[in-house]
């Protein structure tokens, strides 16, 4: 999954976008349970899935929340 998806399917989960961290990486927060996670963003290449986990789980959210994790 890209980095534009994953971000997308955050916002409609009611995350923020906080800022740029390191090199290609942006920090995000979820104002629900004021966690944080930061995710690279790498263009046209995937996540992958186990990174995606460990960022839904830093911002408290499920899998099932998320949706599915291609």
């Amino acid at each position: 999954m890209k980095y534009r998806e994953i971000a997308r399917r955050l916002r409609e989960l009611g995350c923020e976008y906080v800022r740029d961290g390191a090199g290609s990486h942006r920090i995000w927060w979820n104002p629900a349970t004021g966690g944080f996670t930061t995710l690279p963003d790498w263009g046209a290449k995937d996540i992958k899935a186990g990174t995606l986990r460990r960022a839904l789980s830093d911002l408290g959210l499920t899998r099932s929340e998320f949706g599915s994790i291609k």
